[in-house]
């Protein structure tokens, strides 16, 4: 009688420890379970996810651009330059004081342009077109002048160089209002969109003045 009482015993005990592995055993499973998921699982989609779409959503911080943002970068940049050359040409040459206060102006607005869009083109990984360097097919067009006119204005003097300069600005800016129609309607970074919304107000005024004072308006 006691021998079968300590078999009962032992056999509770063994099914009461049995009990207890299990348990622990599906506890543990639901955290492996997890951790496996995690890593082959469904859930692992979703957690693996998120990482992958870190780097997507880093750029968007810093605003998207694209090819149309770098086109107007890399154009607008030698195009402010060539204005700001000629407009350092007006303090020893024009006779008007008009075109003189006109021509300072082009340089505070235009020059510090240069530097932004400057840096736009370093932060996205762009080359930033060397001081000096000119794309040549960009001669004649966008309103850009030819060597030949950049002399012509660099030997004139008096209302010859006011009325030379008025006209070539004005075909400069009409250039520059049309290059930044282009970046307004195609390209994607706001600050880009922004000054080239600045620029078509500003060199529209200044196209308007320019008629005015050659009395074409």
């Amino acid at each position: 009688m006691i021998h079968k009482r300590s078999l009962v015993r032992r056999s509770a005990a063994v099914v009461a420890a049995g009990a207890a592995a299990l348990v622990l055993a599906a506890c543990g499973g639901d955290g492996s379970g997890d951790g496996s998921a995690g890593h082959g699982g469904h859930n692992a989609t979703a957690s693996s996810s998120a990482p992958a779409s870190a780097p997507a959503s880093a750029p968007a911080s810093q605003g998207q651009h694209n090819a149309a943002d770098v086109a107007f970068a890399k154009g607008m940049i030698p195009h402010h330059r060539q204005a700001v050359e000629m407009a350092g040409l007006a303090p020893g040459r024009a006779q008007s004081a008009e075109v003189k206060k006109l021509a300072e102006e082009i340089k505070k607005a235009q020059a510090p342009e240069i530097r932004t869009l400057s840096g736009w083109l370093t932060s996205w990984g762009e080359e930033v077109p060397a001081e000096g360097a000119m794309d040549h097919s960009m001669h004649g067009s966008g309103g850009m002048m030819t060597a030949a006119e950049m002399s012509e204005l660099e030997d004139a003097s008096g209302k010859a160089f006011d009325t030379a300069f008025m006209e070539l600005m004005i075909k400069h800016h009409e250039g520059a209002v049309d290059m930044a129609r282009t970046e307004q309607a195609d390209g994607a970074y706001s600050p880009a969109t922004r000054m080239a919304e600045e620029i078509i107000a500003s060199q529209s005024a200044e196209i308007e003045q320019m008629n005015k004072l050659l009395g074409k308006d």
